[in-house]
């Protein structure tokens, strides 16, 4: 391994010279498609998700003027089971959990999101 430290200008000059226009241009042209079936699926994947949370909201009676806290709430928890499984997420949605209701909103119904629409149960105490 090399002792020479690496400048931070040193790293600038060859990220400038690695993200050229056309450089870019070749790798988005080349993998677009790809881009395209994984944004796809993860948006068809967050809309299924987002009508489970509707179907919960309305359960609850959740009035129309707060449903956009709770849809946020539930793209949070979307979100971190694509990153984590297990104790893991159940954990990360705790903390969401958490910040949500510190912002009014009602731990019931986040519950009830977190249980019903995502079958995450709650951290195991340590």
């Amino acid at each position: 391994m090399s002792s020479r430290k690496i400048s931070a200008a040193d790293r600038v000059a060859k990220w400038d010279k690695r993200y050229t226009a056309a450089h870019v241009s070749s790798i988005i042209t080349e993998e677009k498609p790809k881009f395209l079936e994984n944004n796809t699926a993860s948006t068809s994947d967050m809309v299924y998700y987002e009508t489970l949370t509707q179907g919960v909201l309305n359960a609850q009676g959740v009035p129309v003027i707060d449903r956009p806290d709770y849809l946020s709430f539930s793209r949070e928890v979307w979100a971190k089971r694509r990153r984590y499984a297990g104790e893991s997420l159940a954990g990360e949605v705790a903390t969401v959990l958490a910040k949500w209701v510190s912002r009014t909103l009602q731990q019931s119904v986040l519950e009830a999101i977190r249980n019903e629409v995502y079958n995450i149960s709650s951290p195991t105490p340590a």
